[in-house]
């Protein structure tokens, strides 16, 4: 009996742990990971993050974490993932941001991750019947504190292969609220 109840949970743990891999990781997580990549004057100094348009899912693949990188010319180190991979470490040129500074985002304020403020995002009802294919996220500071602005892409109605920028719902990276919602659905006709 003892037997099988090891067998059953060395099952149920390795399905667990096969489960987590096929999931793409969140950005929050991805922090945490580009934390390795990025010196000790760097780690958890997060000015923004972003991704790059999913494809064929609503949970993007490829993500730049930007730290703030006082040994850095420009004050910014990059740690770009894909498929939850470190491909790239480098210090971009980011030229505006040094004329307005690296704002790093308030640790305390990001409660939600990327996957919840997408899932949030969705749940607008002016995107109720609306088929949402892809999706670009991106955690930067506002005046109200750290925000997501999740823009997407919806099945057009007279071409279903096609997709059309749809707009962008913008939330709170602390408490989920939807502030802003700049979507024009007349573009998937």
């Amino acid at each position: 009996m003892k037997l099988r109840i090891n067998v059953l949970l060395a099952l149920c743990v390795g399905s667990l742990a096969l489960f987590a891999a096929n999931d793409e990781p969140t950005a929050f997580q991805l922090i945490k990971e580009g934390n390795r990549y990025v010196g000790e004057q760097a780690k958890d100094k997060v000015v923004a993050i972003r991704s790059e348009k999913s494809i064929g899912t609503l949970a993007p693949k490829i993500w730049y974490v930007l730290y703030y990188d006082t040994t850095a010319s420009l004050k910014v180190t990059e740690v770009k993932f894909a498929a939850g991979k470190m491909i790239d470490v480098k210090r971009p040129f980011r030229l505006l941001e040094r004329a307005t500074g690296n704002k790093v985002l308030d640790k305390d304020k990001l409660k939600i991750d990327s996957d919840k403020a997408i899932s949030i995002a969705l749940k607008e009802p002016i995107l109720e019947n609306i088929k949402v294919k892809s999706v670009e996220a991106k955690l930067q500071d506002s005046d109200t504190g750290p925000v997501w602005k999740i823009k997407m892409w919806a099945q057009k109605l007279k071409n279903p292969n096609d997709t059309a920028d749809i707009g962008v719902v913008t939330v709170t990276a602390d408490d989920g609220k939807v502030i802003n919602t700049d979507v024009h659905i007349n573009r998937v006709d």
